[in-house]
């Protein structure tokens, strides 16, 4: 009987294997499955464990009790806990790094228990004096990793904490505690962030999830939607086995074991998946001590795979005229609901992002920087957009007389100059600069394509421009510090011979003419 293992969703194998082996290749007629411990640039004759990801898959942060301090490493002692990391280059694995000492404090038990999709965050378990592990957060500013800060009450407490990953809108985290109240002795728990940007009370995840037996190194997936993770319940083959769950709905549908050769009879642990659902990594201590492994998954007919729902949008932002790295905040928001979705910083010295963007939505992107005028971005992901890589290079242009940027979340409805509802978000961060800065000065210019004759161009642009006038005016700016002109489509900055380039051309400017 023919059956098909989905990309994604990755459904049990009844093939026995062992892991004991370098490496494992298992495939039917729809999918291939190689299962590839890693070399010595990350695993060692120690125990290694615990790989998270970016998002993208390009940098890796893993646990390892190989020897730390000089002492150890002269005696080859074995370490208690230390976070390593390494990167992709040349499509190869660099020689892992350990983290700096702030981090990796000394006789300590200090390991990653997650990344941010952009690695600027790194949530990392330590244990204190009295050895209770609790969760802390670490940020990446610029080169440097600032020293832990305990995520605190009500994700900490006088329990054990031990594994912990956040949603990609940073707005849930899921945890393991046995903390009273559980299903088992360790099971998965999540906190929602407050309108006040609190964590909310502590819920367990229920039956569904959690068993009598213990759960632990949960992941969700950048698609904010998919959550895997281990346990020794739900009939697992042995020890530790590693299940998904998906939440539909609101709720988390029943957990699937994803079978061998993923699965053996050993403990199988900390199982991440990069955004395209084709690469992923876990632990295993199938051939004795833990070891890192890469899982690649490889379609062999391309219609029978179901790729994630969603989009890596990734890239730099950097000044206009020096191009030098700057350090900005990027807003995503859902222009139908005007709901703030994320919010991110680029890195200060190398100027880069990532984020990932679930489809079904509607995108605004704002990139504000001190000294600058906002750049924004529009993102259209319709409901089975399958996965995807943007790369961008953000120019911001510095707040001076002459400036000129597009407002790309200006929308009106087709040949009118009605606003529409979904351009809020962007019209008030125009009402913000106007407030900021009391003295300034603008022009708001209104641009088609050049569909239909120079008059009707003419009068729809000068009328969307004088639409978002009125609208700032309406929300109390000085008409005195305003005007409007329509261009019609004398103004192209895209060929006018695609859609693409015809919908680039039709755009609202905004141009600083004093400060």
């Amino acid at each position: 009987m023919k059956f098909y293992i989905s990309l994604f969703f990755c459904l049990a194998f009844n093939i026995k294997l062992s892991l004991a082996q370098h490496k494992v290749e298992t495939h039917n007629d729809s999918i291939k499955i190689d299962i590839t411990k890693l070399g010595d640039e990350i695993n060692s004759s120690f125990d290694d464990y615990a790989p998270v990801i970016t998002a993208d898959g390009h940098q890796m942060f893993f646990t390892s009790k190989r020897p730390f301090t000089e002492k150890e490493k002269k005696k080859n002692k074995e370490s208690t806990e230390n976070i390593y990391s390494t990167s992709i280059e040349n499509e190869k694995w660099n020689n892992a790094v350990a983290l700096p000492k702030n981090v990796n404090i000394e006789g300590r038990y200090n390991s990653n228990v997650a990344i941010s999709n952009d690695g600027h965050k790194l949530l990392i378990y330590q244990d204190d004096e009295k050895g209770n592990g609790d969760i802390f957060e670490c940020s990446l500013k610029g080169t440097d990793w600032s020293n832990p800060i305990s995520l605190g009450d009500p994700i900490n407490s006088s329990n054990h904490e031990s594994s912990a990953t956040i949603s990609p809108d940073g707005k849930t985290i899921y945890f393991v505690s046995n903390r009273v109240g559980g299903a088992g002795q360790r099971d998965i728990w999540k906190c929602t962030k407050t309108l006040e940007g609190k964590w909310g009370k502590a819920e367990n995840l229920g039956r569904t999830i959690n068993t009598t037996m213990d759960e632990e190194s949960i992941y969700i997936h950048p698609d904010g939607k998919t959550l895997y993770f281990s346990s020794k319940g739900h009939h697992s083959t042995g020890g530790y086995d590693v299940y998904r769950s998906t939440l539909v709905k609101g709720k988390w549908t029943k957990p699937i074991n994803l079978g061998k050769p993923i699965n053996t009879e050993a403990d199988d642990l900390f199982f991440v998946l990069d955004a395209s659902g084709k690469r992923g990594y876990y632990t295993s201590s199938a051939s004795g001590n833990k070891d890192i492994y890469q899982i690649d998954f490889t379609p062999l007919k391309e219609e029978k795979i179901k790729q994630p729902l969603v989009t890596i949008l990734k890239g730099i932002v950097i000044d206009e005229v020096s191009k030098k790295p700057l350090e900005s905040t990027i807003e995503i928001v859902d222009n139908n609901t005007h709901e703030l979705i994320s919010k991110l910083n680029s890195n200060s010295a190398s100027g880069k992002f990532l984020i990932s963007l679930p489809s079904g939505h509607n995108y605004g992107i704002n990139v504000s920087a001190d000294g600058y005028l906002f750049h924004s971005e529009n993102f259209e992901l319709g409901d089975s957009s399958a996965y995807a890589e943007v790369s961008k290079q953000i120019l911001m242009k510095k707040m001076e007389v002459g400036t000129t940027i597009v407002l790309r979340n200006i929308f009106f409805d087709v040949a009118k100059t009605t606003l529409r509802p979904s351009s809020v978000t962007e019209l008030n961060r125009l009402i913000d600069i106007m407030v900021k800065n009391p003295n300034i000065q603008i022009e708001i210019s209104g641009h088609t394509d050049n569909q239909g004759s120079d008059v009707y161009n003419q009068n729809l642009s000068e009328g969307r421009a004088k639409a978002v006038v009125d609208f700032l005016i309406e929300h109390k700016v000085d008409a005195a510090r305003l005007t409007f002109k329509g261009y019609g489509e004398s103004k192209p900055i895209d060929t006018n011979d695609t859609d693409a380039g015809k919908q680039n051309n039709r755009r609202t400017e905004f141009k600083i003419l004093k400060i």
